[in-house]
């Protein structure tokens, strides 16, 4: 569980900052599971991490 820092609608991508860290992940769209497709700064989600080639990312996320 988290809360998105930023979202950017026109790219599809963002950033959330887990409960227990304040390091954030990215997300993009495709791994969004809401009809809107979208987030908003603020709202708190649910997500999977899952290490990336870089870092951990986040998955599977839900408002």
């Amino acid at each position: 569980m988290g809360f998105v820092r930023w979202w950017d609608r026109e790219q599809g991508r963002g950033e959330i900052i887990p409960l227990d860290s304040q390091v954030p992940v990215p997300v993009v769209r495709a791994d969004l599971r809401s009809r809107s497709g979208s987030l908003s700064a603020g709202q708190q989600v649910t997500f999977t991490l899952e290490l990336g080639p870089t870092r951990f990312e986040a998955r599977d996320v839900r408002p």
